[in-house]
């Protein structure tokens, strides 16, 4: 069975990566919505095109309102999903080479997207293409999913939750090997005052103690608050991205909070009030609570097995502090694309991803689809 996989992926090699430098040339950084483009008309242009790809690959499509689409193998309801997405981060200073050239040299593609995360989803879609020209039967169907708005906010997510129902089990190619069976939990809290009275003086003098204290001057694990929580599968408390803003009326601090599964946001909250003095608040602005599967459940066993069986490599399954849409999607693990001692260039200039890579990973997602659906 991976014979036959491997074969056709290398069949289709030099098609799938002239495909995925014709996704990776668009521009797709978030602008102003237009009509069915939400996330603006670059953005929306690489969901067209990826669509467009799909759809000559022999896949049934659906353009879900410019939110997402996906490209579908099969018939019924209860289906196999892959995540990815085609949006990508602004570019800055420091490209030796245009970032969305698609410029190939050296055995790498170099481009902003290729690796965060057009390379990866469209290398699983070539893994489920893989599939359906080998004639093999599967017994679920498989969508590859094509979101628009990973990294702002998971909007895209939240619509398409309301238009289609989530996979019964799946992944986003959008973190590293071996699969991942948690991530932390992820939540940005504000500190402020109130500046705005005849206290002016008094609260502006408490609330920078406050920040100094527990947080400038304290260790990133937040002791000096009592939240230092900790366990043996996620590690540490994280508090970092600290950021000091004012008005005329208010002073506040942010900060985010990377956190263990052994504890809730609620938990969280209810410590760093009981530190506050009488004027300072605490609100919590966003929160994706911590994912995590059983090592021995048949999504990670099955993921883990692909991996091991495409590249003779142990696929114990891993933790990670990152955050990905498998903090919205139910019943989804990050698996991918990066492999293990391989640095995290994504968001960096002069990002890439080795050719032969993108063919490793179209290979180990074939192998997965394979073992989630047959």
């Amino acid at each position: 069975m991976e014979k036959i996989l491997n074969d056709n992926i290398e069949k289709f090699k030099d098609q799938m990566i002239g495909h995925i430098i014709d996704v990776v040339k668009i521009p797709s950084i978030e602008s102003e919505a237009k009509e069915n483009a939400p996330f603006g008309e670059e953005v929306n242009r690489a969901l067209l095109k990826a669509l467009e790809i799909s759809e000559d690959l022999g896949f049934r499509t659906r353009n879900i309102d410019g939110y997402m689409g996906y490209a579908q193998f099969g018939e019924g309801d209860d289906y196999i999903g892959v995540v990815g997405h085609l949006d990508v981060v602004p570019t800055e200073d420091g490209w030796i080479n245009s970032p969305f050239s698609g410029h190939i040299e050296d055995g790498r593609i170099y481009s902003r997207g290729v690796l965060d995360n057009k390379g990866p989803i469209m290398s699983a879609l070539y893994g489920l293409y893989a599939i359906k020209e080998s004639g093999l039967k599967l017994s679920k169907p498989v969508r590859i999913i094509f979101g628009t708005d990973e990294e702002s906010g998971f909007e895209d997510l939240t619509y398409y939750l309301t238009k289609e129902k989530p996979p019964i089990m799946g992944f986003t190619p959008d973190c590293k090997y071996p699969v991942v069976y948690g991530e932390r939990g992820r939540a940005k809290i504000s500190i402020s005052v109130d500046i705005d009275n005849e206290n002016r003086d008094d609260a502006t003098k408490e609330f920078f103690n406050f920040v100094n204290k527990y947080f400038l001057s304290s260790n990133s694990n937040g002791d000096r608050l009592g939240i230092n929580y900790s366990d043996k599968e996620f590690g540490l408390m994280q508090m970092r991205g600290y950021k000091l803003s004012s008005s005329a009326k208010s002073l506040s601090f942010s900060c985010a909070l990377s956190y263990p599964a052994v504890v809730t946001v609620e938990e969280i909250l209810k410590q760093i009030k009981s530190k506050c003095t009488e004027n300072i608040k605490v609100t919590l602005d966003h929160n994706y609570n911590p994912v995590r599967f059983e090592k021995d459940c048949d999504l990670v066993k099955g993921l883990q097995k692909a991996y091991e069986e495409v590249t003779g490599l142990d696929g114990t399954p891993v933790t990670t502090t990152g955050g990905t849409y498998a903090k919205a999607m139910p019943n989804i693990v990050p698996f991918g694309p990066s492999f293990p001692g391989q640095k995290g260039i994504a968001h960096n200039p002069n990002e890439y991803m080795d050719i032969c890579d993108l063919e490793m990973n179209a290979k180990i997602y074939a192998q997965a689809i394979y073992n989630l659906a047959k």
